[in-house]
């Protein structure tokens, strides 16, 4: 098996050179050696670093019984969580799945997701949806009163109850959380049901190679075994201290040397419609995990060829302070050849007999070259194709990479102060017990 590769070669000119990341390379060293020892800052959070590697069988047989049981007894399944806690499923899911599939009735039950927004109408469309189906629920909360999935959870559980009894429900809901407190724990003791842990010492946007990621990815019929195979592969590969061996190091390495070189904004592309929810994968881990201490490289995403009709022209000639991180899918799983026409009123005829897939890579070619001609550094992660194996590389490589790049960039990578303004101000608006001082700040603000 192949593994994914990375190429830096067009990252590097007259202002970035090899040698100045080469530079960087005992920096980065001793910023992996943090990772894998355990003895950087967070060190608490990096249950994640093996992983791939320690999954026990049990468990993993224990997730595809439980996915196939719920594949079995339901049309629908709703995985509520938010952040880390739906975007690494949604992620694979995506990635894996026919683009038209919400469209096609396959006798797989389909997999929806909740409790990543407050959206009044998409819950309201959501249950209403529901109506008359047989579906099951994925709670993921560690403590079981995040406010966007706990509204969520609030509503389909009673909906569930309602319409096909407390029995049914409490075989039909799994939750996902924390080994002993919060509560969420205490609902499941209470109800009976199927629970899998969410570990303490594994955050979480970097929790998608857990239960927490796995079981909606099973339920959706992908096999976890092989995602898991390609991350442990990766798991090892990364574990070397040498940049011709190691893309998580070298990848760290050169962007943080882009970052010290002005360039404050990392763009992730990809030519590949199916990898959209990849980049907001991505853009949570990079930016929760190093966005603080007023330091950070900005994460941003774009799916090309598209948004090179909205943001390509401010890519080529805006402001210089950005670089790019391409995706380059090398192999598509369908063939479509363009046509000849007679009349060729489009103009297409010189690329008849082509692949649609020929046009798309000479198109991503053509953009890097562009780019890098307007001074647009990019480095381009090669994926041999979308299946599992590789989704479990491409997500490793990136978590290895962000510990590693975090720790160079001098912050702790691993927790999220930042988060927490937002909730405390919401809850005062919205007169919580416990938050009257701020609640009258608050008002005395808003008069």
């Amino acid at each position: 098996m192949d593994v994914i590769k990375l190429d830096i070669s067009n990252a590097l000119d007259s202002k970035l050179t090899a040698d100045a990341v080469n530079a960087l390379l005992p920096e980065a060293t001793e910023a992996l050696s943090k990772v894998d020892n355990g003895t950087g800052a967070g060190n608490d959070f990096l249950g994640w670093v093996d992983l791939p590697s320690r999954l026990s069988d049990e468990l993993i047989a224990d997730i595809n019984a439980t996915a196939a049981r719920l594949r079995n007894e339901c049309e629908v399944v709703v995985a509520i969580g938010i952040g880390g806690s739906y975007l690494g499923a949604k992620a694979v899911i995506e990635a894996l799945s026919d683009s038209f599939a919400a469209y096609r009735t396959d006798g797989l039950p389909k997999v929806l997701f909740a409790g990543q927004n407050i959206g009044e109408d998409y819950l309201f469309e959501l249950m209403r949806y529901l109506d008359g189906k047989r579906f099951g629920i994925i709670v993921i909360s560690k403590s079981g009163t995040t406010t966007e999935p706990a509204i969520a959870f609030r509503l389909l559980k009673e909906k569930l109850e309602r319409e096909q009894g407390k029995e049914v429900a409490s075989r039909r809901i799994v939750a996902i959380t924390d080994e002993h407190r919060g509560a969420l724990r205490q609902l499941a003791t209470e109800e009976g049901y199927k629970t899998f842990v969410i570990d303490d010492n594994v955050g979480g946007r970097f929790s998608v190679l857990t239960p927490v990621g796995l079981l909606p990815i099973a339920v959706a019929g992908y096999d976890i075994n092989k995602l898991i195979e390609g991350a442990a592969q990766m798991e090892r590969v990364t574990c070397d201290g040498a940049f011709g061996s190691n893309p998580s190091l070298l990848y760290a390495a050169t962007r943080n040397a882009l970052y010290r070189s002005g360039k404050k904004i990392e763009i992730l592309v990809n030519y590949s419609p199916k990898l959209h929810y990849f980049g907001e994968w991505w853009k949570q881990l990079y930016g929760e995990s190093e966005g603080k201490d007023h330091k950070g490289i900005y994460p941003a995403a774009v799916d090309n060829t598209t948004d090179l009709h909205s943001m390509g022209q401010w890519i080529q000639d805006g402001e210089r302070i950005i670089f790019e991180t391409v995706i380059s899918v090398d192999t598509t799983e369908h063939e479509v050849v363009i046509p000849t026409d007679e009349a060729n009123l489009d103009g297409l005829n010189y690329i008849a007999g082509k692949r649609v897939d020929q046009v798309n890579k000479m198109a991503e070619l053509g953009t890097r070259i562009a780019h890098v001609d307007g001074g647009v550094p990019n480095m381009r992660v090669v994926v041999p194709a979308l299946n599992e194996t590789y989704l479990g590389q491409l997500i490793y490589f990136f978590e290895k990479a962000c510990g590693i790049s975090g720790y160079m960039l001098g912050v702790n990578p691993f927790n999220q102060p930042g988060v927490e303004g937002y909730k405390s101000n919401m809850f005062a608006l919205l007169e919580k017990p416990g938050y009257e001082e701020q609640t009258a700040a608050i008002k005395n603000r808003l008069k």
